[in-house]
């Protein structure tokens, strides 16, 4: 955002920041100014309007086709925050002397918004905490189910209509003569630019796959921490992308990418680890999003690309010509983008209380890995969210045929998270060997590493922890003291063969220092540095 001098601006935009063009309280007006739109901050409102701009992919050039770009913008924008997206309202009267909402016919038209604090974007927090991630998680799950999916007619998700801007944001990186006579960053650049094609390459099935199968949504488009602000404890996400359908109409991993990719520039790569979990676990179609994750690093290094030609181009313009390093931050994340790739398998061993689904949490986090609950999956299977009481569900979801099918989710989705290069957490008890069994399988036919993290504490811990669960409600285990019994009484020991992969953790244990120890363990730092 940006403020011109008086003299540049248009008359109108100056008489917009006379408090007497307004039907309501207005003292001292103040603009934002974006490069397709001004925003106005008037009282307790806000008003957008687009420039008379025709850039190619946006077009704004007409009064008409401005109402209209209106329209699209409140409709686009109440599906996420109907409370702030108020009205299309007519500008009357002259330039100089404008008027909203009067009498008269339009001279322009604008977008009247509820006003929020301009700092209450996550872009401009000083620290972003783990329950907003969760509620914006939860919301945009929400939001992923209820949107439609783009025309199977159109080109929007196709495989050539993914891998055009792709090709587009090279292109336009490499003219940038700074760029161009710096050979350490024409190297980068054609290292990212080969890595895409690459991966463009092999996922060009993918991509047809995706569409033909619905995940080609009408998404929000534009899903960053600028277009996220937190307000009276709740998320508002705003400025949906209405000007161009093919830039909204996207896979759903796409949208998750973009925001993925803004925590990780922000230097918070457990927080984008924490959304990512908390998006596929609230997900209603956790298999198509799962199978979606195969093109994660394709498109946040794509979203990240995006975000180095707008610094670029941004640097060119200012007064400062010369200073690259907003788009070599950007540059600098899609290389570590393209190396992470750790394909490794952690499962979780313990009885109900010992602390798994907590420390898994936490080893996601600061490890970078997918997480798959047998809680979750286990109701997701019988049409329940996580936390919903399964008691109504005939016969029970417990059983041996419940248990097989659980089982059989669990390794197809960690085959394939494996297989696209990711740390897999399994979060289960595993205390009986037919199921670590199949897992250490999987692990060996795919050479990857694979470790057993079992974790023990005493007796009344595990009591106190489970009464204290089932109390909260709030998680989506159900195991209580009758099953802990059982699980007690149930134990399988470990294998010879298992135990050389066992990490055991008895009491007193600190999830940090686990996470060191696995880091070191699976040598996951090196593993990165030399993936390519």
């Amino acid at each position: 955002m940006s403020s011109h001098s008086r003299s540049s601006r248009p008359a109108l935009i100056d008489g917009l920041l006379d408090a007497a063009a307004y039907p309501h309280p207005a003292t001292a007006p103040r603009l934002i100014e974006t490069h397709i739109s001004w925003v106005i901050l008037a009282g307790d409102y806000a008003y957008k309007i687009k420039k008379p701009l025709n850039l190619g992919f946006l077009d704004f050039s007409t009064l008409e086709r401005r109402r209209q770009f209106c329209d699209e913008e409140l409709r686009l924008n109440r599906r996420l925050a109907p409370d702030i997206y108020l009205a299309r309202v007519a500008i009357s009267g002259s330039p100089q002397s404008p008027s909203i909402g009067g009498a008269g016919p339009a001279i322009e038209w604008a977008v009247q918004m509820r006003a929020f604090p301009a700092d209450a974007t996550l872009d401009r927090e000083a620290e972003i905490g783990a329950e907003q991630i969760d509620a914006i998680a939860d919301r945009i799950a929400a939001f992923h189910a209820e949107i439609a999916v783009a025309p199977m007619s159109s080109a929007d998700g196709a495989p050539q209509t993914v891998i055009q801007p792709v090709e587009e944001n090279f292109r336009q990186l490499a003219k940038l003569l700074p760029l161009r006579a710096d050979p350490p960053f024409q190297a980068l650049l054609d290292t990212l630019r080969d890595w895409s094609r690459r991966e463009a390459d092999r996922l060009t099935p993918h991509f047809a796959a995706r569409k033909a199968g619905g995940q080609i949504r009408e998404c929000h488009g534009d899903l960053h921490l600028g277009n996220i602000a937190w307000v009276a404890e709740q998320a508002i996400i705003f400025d949906a992308l209405e000007f161009n359908p093919t830039l909204r109409n996207i896979d759903l991993i796409s949208e998750i990418a973009f925001l993925t990719m803004d925590l990780r520039h922000r230097n918070r790569p457990d927080l984008a680890w924490r959304f990512l979990d908390r998006y596929l676990e609230q997900s209603r179609d956790a298999d198509a999003a799962i199978d979606g994750l195969q093109a994660l690093r394709f498109y946040q290094v794509y979203r990240a690309m995006v975000r180095a030609k707008v610094a670029a181009i941004q640097t060119s313009e200012s007064a400062r010509p010369d200073d690259f390093r907003d788009c070599l931050s950007y540059l600098r994340l899609a290389e570590t983008l393209i190396r992470d790739r750790r394909p490794a398998l952690l499962l979780m061993h313990g009885v109900s209380g010992s602390g798994k689904s907590w420390l898994s949490r936490h080893l996601l986090e600061h490890l970078g890995a997918i997480r798959l609950r047998s809680d979750v999956i286990r109701k997701r299977l019988f049409g329940l969210k996580p936390l919903q009481d399964s008691a109504a569900i005939p016969g029970g979801i417990y059983t041996r045929e419940a248990g097989e099918r659980t089982l059989q989710t669990l390794l197809d989705q960690a085959r394939a998270l494996l297989e696209a290069g990711f740390l897999v957490i399994i979060d289960a008890t595993f205390i009986q060997r037919t199921w670590r069994a199949p897992f250490q399988a999987l692990a060996e036919a795919l050479a990857v590493d694979w470790r057993i993290v079992s974790l023990e504490a005493p007796a009344d811990v595990l009591q106190a922890r489970i009464t204290e669960r089932q109390l909260s409600g709030a998680d989506a285990s159900e195991a209580g003291l009758e099953v802990l019994a059982s699980q007690l009484a149930h134990l399988d020991a470990f294998s010879p063969a298992e135990q050389a992969h066992v990490s055991a953790f008895s009491a007193g244990w600190k999830a940090l220092d686990i996470v060191a120890q696995l880091r070191a363990t699976l040598n996951l730092d090196q593993r990165s540095a030399n993936a390519s």
